[in-house]
């Protein structure tokens, strides 16, 4: 097989050779995909390489472990693509990696909507991809990534033949990697929202937004279970941007709901998805903060069946663990007493960085400080069209909790 790649030097020279310091090359042979920066030897001329280069990956000894993406300023330096060293990193290669995913997704659920590319779990390492239908958003989160935008975009449209493609590179990973941030059609027409089908309901999604990939596909099952608990109640979903948890509470029975976010943007999306499916008489929206808000509904003494809350990630680094954590125990605190005796809890972290545990011990001292007590009913994660890397922990970021409140 040849081993020239779009990212390789160029006159076809030979790859440049990376090199695992003296007794740090176990982790890698174990399955982790990355090579940080103080496991591998820094040379002039490695440090000299454009950020996404090509390079083959050696041990201390000189045998070659595969083929990987280097950034030389980003503490994880390398993200290894294909244990073999002469792999053509092409649009073949990269096809070869979407049969796959396909093929995954399609035992899992019955029409083409979901995330298609999860990173790492997907052998693609900082590559997303979302599938809406005939519509696809890619999100490239890492320099070598960025730079194999063209080949990847063209594997797509060779397996998929989609309507648009949509690069949403706005996540702040990408200024790690020293990458710009934007957002553009990148391949057909688009000509307003996308819809997209979950759970057997189907909702509006606009990929020009900026909202993550357009749509939040981890929460499909989560969704799925809480609106089955709100047949015959009231809702309250709390960080809802457009709609994905009240409205399928709506669908599935609930008496009414009312969507609360910042974005009237995503509030208009829920709106009119409420009025393409007949359920807009029992929707209400507003648009507030949620903090306050929820405090002031306190204040007002109203209670709901159902409440959910969804928010945006708390800890975005290490540093802002102790923050979050107070940010989770703020949430419950103010949730809780809106929750009618016998009525259901939802708490959601998507911060990688927040663990699990502690997650649970932060909810369950709001829900404490607000003079309630509790079970839990589930503890979920994403769905599965987001594997989890095995070796990478960080691939298990959603933690959810489901209560029922005394």
């Amino acid at each position: 097989m040849s081993n020239h790649s779009p990212l390789d030097p160029p006159n076809a020279d030979p790859r440049p050779i990376l090199s695992i310091a003296p007794g740090r090359s176990k982790r890698l042979r174990q399955g982790h995909p990355w090579l940080f920066s103080n496991e591998v030897v820094m040379t002039t001329e490695i440090k000299a390489l454009p950020a996404g280069s090509l390079v083959t990956v050696q041990d201390a000894g000189g045998e070659s472990l595969g083929v990987a993406t280097f950034s030389p300023h980003s503490l994880i330096a390398a993200r290894l693509l294909d244990e073999r060293a002469d792999a053509a990193i092409d649009r073949i290669w990269v096809g070869a990696r979407l049969h796959r995913a396909l093929a995954l997704r399609a035992a899992l659920f019955p029409t083409p909507h979901g995330r298609l590319i999860h990173g790492e779990a997907d052998q693609l390492p900082g590559l997303i991809v979302d599938r809406l239908g005939d519509v696809l958003a890619v999100q490239a989160n890492t320099a070598g990534m960025d730079r194999l935008t063209e080949v990847i975009l063209d594997a797509l449209e060779d397996r998929l033949s989609p309507r648009a493609i949509v690069l949403i590179n706005n996540s702040p990973v990408r200024a790690l990697e020293g990458l710009p941030q934007e957002i553009r059609l990148a391949r057909g027409a688009l000509d307003g929202p996308v819809p997209v089908e979950e759970n057997g309901f189907t909702y509006l999604a606009d990929l020009l937004d900026g909202q993550k990939t357009g749509w939040f596909f981890d929460q499909r099952p989560n969704r799925a279970f809480v609106a089955n608990l709100a047949k015959g109640r009231s809702v309250l979903d709390a960080y809802t941007y457009a709609g994905g948890f009240g409205l399928l509470c709506l669908a599935r029975g609930a008496t009414a709901a009312t969507l609360l976010d910042r974005s009237e943007h995503g509030l208009d999306l829920a709106r009119r998805t409420a009025e393409a499916a007949g359920l807009a008489d029992r929707l209400t929206t507003e648009k507030a903060e949620a903090f306050s808000a929820l405090e002031r509904m306190g204040n007002e003494k109203r209670t709901f069946g159902v409440v959910i809350c969804d928010p945006p990630a708390f800890a975005k680094s290490r540093k802002d663990v102790a923050g979050a954590a107070k940010g989770y125990r703020k949430v419950a605190r103010l949730a809780a007493p809106l929750v009618e005796p016998g009525g259901f809890l939802f708490l959601a972290s998507c911060s990688h960085h927040m663990p699990t545990d502690r997650f649970q011990d932060e909810s369950a001292k709001g829900i404490a400080q607000a003079g309630r007590t509790g079970r839990i009913l589930r503890s979920g994660g994403a769905g599965p069209d987001h594997p989890i890397h095995p070796a990478l922990p960080e691939s298990a970021y959603l933690k959810t909790l489901t209560w029922v409140l005394d």
